[in-house]
């Protein structure tokens, strides 16, 4: 392992931040700076990319994505510090973890006092919008227009809410219904937009898909698409249990997937959403059978889902192209977490495990990013608001607690830069206990503390703490909990030391949940 170098980093990165905020108004005066456009999908994990891998990787229809790849940059490790949709997301705009924020959990809200990233670039000079999926639950703050939809959206015929219309989701489901499909009525209104858009002005223009997000639907294109196709399995499909891999949690597995459709297949307004494709039964299958049609299934819809992503990311760089922006607009494609297809069994997300940890994440900038290159620096989700600051030549937001990757976008990686991530997911479930973790280059160790402390969303009972530990160039899918044993005694020691570390200075201290540090003391 290499030597802590964490107090330096952030302190450089810090530094560094400062030194960008005191040319900010100079840089703001130039009219050249880029336009800025953040494509955010939701769940649209590594795996169905087709660029990162994997055994769906020759099935995957991704020519749009692949071009972004040709033409500009991926991140090999970049990864989300709180593996759901609404703390990350309020992570990406604020720049800090969800401690700080205040956004911890799917029942939180982002307020609209907090500073971030539209805010700093509307106080810069840049032209703001959002249109799709924003979830924070609360009016949006930082942006000239908004077109939003009600809580996570409806695949088809979904409600929007604007400026004119608003009110918080907790007030309950109100706005305008538009006919179509989210992810192609999305992509209408962000092309609708960018070309009427304010032309002497730079823009930040971010759009939000719900795809792939579960009920995994597609349009009627898409329908025949993967017709008679028997997709490969993960290796860990078949793992039922937790005796042969050491896992100390159960999990979300396929079977709960299985339930849900079969519930929608007998009364299909008795469930939050509208699943594609039904009725579906396992009914009286054994359960190896019954798992690989779940799987099947499962991996037909979100593909379908997925490759409406990708046409619309197509129409979206064909707008680029036609109005000349292509150039000096900066395109970002990123999903706000990964998720399990299949992997250990499971489905979802929240865990720290890889296929749920990482973010696929893809830039283009011809102006500076060098085209079909590969990043493998661990990037986090905090860093991408002081990324489009740093472009945008304008301040961070307050509180951002994220390092620029400018230089190491450019393959220019700064001697200091962070060796380790520290991970936490604070929603407490007995299947998916609350946990933190530090991710370095090989070895991931996590603590499921299991107490929902004093979380929004949470099941009261905790469960007992626990470790898992796992060696990533040895068992890069995390098949094998090595924790007890005694090769990596040393590590495990070490690598305790280094995620204390980390929460003292991200300042997640607990210090209104004592219980966690009576956890802490016990269990360390």
């Amino acid at each position: 392992m290499k030597p802590s170098i964490l107090t330096l980093g952030l302190t450089v990165c810090c530094l560094s931040g400062s030194y960008q905020s005191l040319l900010a108004a100079d840089r703001a005066k130039t009219d050249d700076r880029p336009n800025i456009l953040f494509i955010l999908s939701d769940d649209h994990t590594s795996q169905s990319w087709g660029i990162y891998g994997g055994v769906l990787a020759d099935y995957v229809k991704n020519e749009n994505i692949r071009r972004l790849a040709a033409e500009g940059c991926v991140l090999d490790n970049c990864f989300c510090t709180n593996s759901i949709s609404v703390p990350s997301r309020a992570t990406i705009l604020t720049g800090a973890y969800s401690h700080v924020n205040g956004v911890r959990s799917l029942d939180d809200a982002l307020s609209p006092e907090s500073d971030n990233i539209a805010r700093q670039m509307q106080t810069g000079g840049y032209q703001t919008a959002i249109i799709g999926k924003w979830h924070l639950k609360k009016r949006p703050s930082g942006f000239d227009y908004f077109y939003v939809f009600h809580d996570q959206g409806d695949y088809v015929d979904p409600v929007f809410k604007s400026a004119d219309n608003w009110v918080d989701d907790s007030e309950g489901k109100h706005g305008d219904v538009v006919k179509g499909f989210s992810t192609d009525i999305v992509t209408d209104r962000t092309i609708e937009w960018i070309k009427n858009r304010q032309k002497d002005k730079p823009f930040m223009m971010c759009c939000h898909f719900k795809a792939t997000h579960e009920p995994w639907d597609f349009p009627e294109r898409m329908k025949h698409l993967y017709d008679d196709v028997t997709f490969p399995e993960p290796a860990s499909l078949m793992e039922f249990g937790q005796e042969k891999s050491g896992r100390v949690f159960p999990g979300q597995q396929l079977e709960n997937l299985a339930w849900r459709w079969e519930t929608a297949s007998k009364d299909p307004d008795s469930w939050w959403c509208r699943y594609p494709e039904l009725p579906f039964s396992v009914q009286g299958m054994e359960k190896e059978a019954s798992r690989k049609k779940i799987y099947q299934k499962m991996i037909k819809d979100y593909l379908r889902c997925g490759a409406t992503i990708d046409d619309n990311i197509g129409r979206l760089l064909k707008t680029l192209d036609e109005e000349g922006l292509a150039k000096n607009t900066i395109v970002i494609y990123v999903s706000d977490q990964g998720y399990f297809l299949g992997e250990h069994g499971f489905f979802d997300k929240r865990m720290m495990y890889e296929e749920s940890l990482r973010m696929p994440f893809v830039i283009r900038y011809p102006k500076e990013i060098p085209a079909g290159t590969r990043n493998k620096d661990i990037i986090l989700n905090v860093d991408f608001a002081s990324l489009l600051a740093d472009y945008a030549g304008i301040k961070t937001p307050d509180h951002s607690q994220g390092c620029s990757f400018r230089s190491n976008l450019k393959g220019n990686t700064p001697a200091d830069w962070r060796d380790k991530m520290y991970y936490r997911y604070w929603t407490h479930h007995s299947i998916r206990p609350a946990h933190m973790g530090i991710r370095n280059e090989r070895y991931k160790l996590m603590f499921l503390y299991g107490d929902r402390l004093n979380t929004t969303g949470s099941e009261d009972a905790p469960t007992t703490p626990v470790w898992e530990f796992h060696d990533l160039q040895t068992d890069p899918y995390e098949d094998h909990n090595m924790y007890n044993d005694p090769e990596y005694a040393d590590i495990i020691k070490e690598m305790k030391r280094e995620l204390l570390e980390l929460r003292k200075q991200y300042k997640d201290t607990d210090q209104e949940t004592p219980r966690m540090q009576e956890i802490i003391n016990t269990c360390y």
